[in-house]
């Protein structure tokens, strides 16, 4: 009887075959934890099935015979996992580029810019739609831009602001888009979790100072100067 060959190689007889999968790379430690998930071990126990089905109509296999069969279902799986992975990243990138080409429409921006703040927003763990209406109350988008208190960028951020949230900023780096951007939400991530997440609070800290927010909130008055309630108008 000829031998049929399955997809890792193996001489099994009247064993049957299993497709073949993309290469892809070797099974590692990962990929193995990754059969192990909820997921994994569905496709898993699904192969094993088959290949009980195909066992029960066929001869019996010796001990080597089913050692390379489970090896090669292992194998399959693991594949078939990380297949899984390599298409939720794919959504994911498509997902971004959406987005992004949404917010250059919506705000009539270059798409390197608006994917800049969408990026950076994202790192920071920011809303996007707060990011970009930050960076449109606060500079226009432009990059240049600068305020009568010596407030620099896109995120209008003050040097020393800028040295507090990040020590090794300097002056001339805050013209620089991608640092501005970062360190500008990062320095709205760290007022967000002071306010335990209020964004109105976080928005008139970032603006009047946290110092002076503090000030007047102690002496039970409200802060508010309009600026959140145009950054939170969308």
């Amino acid at each position: 009887m000829p031998s049929v060959t399955l997809g890792t190689g193996f001489e099994g007889g009247a064993l049957g075959s299993l497709p073949r999968l993309p290469e892809l790379s070797p099974v590692t430690t990962e990929l193995r934890h990754r059969v192990q998930s909820p997921t994994g071990i569905v496709l898993l126990a699904f192969f094993t099935f088959m290949a009980g089905m195909l066992l029960t109509s066929a001869r019996a296999p010796s001990s080597s015979e089913v050692e390379s069969l489970e090896s090669a279902l292992f194998a399959q799986a693991a594949q078939l996992a990380q297949l899984r992975d390599q298409l939720a990243i794919s959504q994911g990138d498509g997902n971004r580029l959406l987005a992004v080409q949404r917010f250059s429409t919506e705000y009539e921006i270059p798409a390197d810019l608006a994917a800049a703040i969408y990026g950076a927003a994202m790192a920071e763990d920011l809303r996007p739609e707060l990011a970009f209406q930050l960076v449109k109350i606060e500079s226009g988008f432009r990059r240049t831009a600068v305020s009568s208190a010596g407030a620099i960028g896109l995120t209008q951020l003050k040097p020393s602001t800028a040295q507090w949230v990040d020590p090794t900023t300097t002056r001339e780096m805050l013209w620089d888009a991608g640092t501005n951007l970062r360190v500008g939400f990062r320095y709205l991530s760290i007022l967000l979790s002071r306010y335990s997440g209020n964004e109105r609070l976080a928005l008139l800290a970032y603006n009047r100072g946290p110092g002076r927010v503090g000030e007047l909130l102690a002496l039970g008055r409200d802060p508010a100067n309009g600026y959140a309630s145009r950054v939170l108008a969308r």
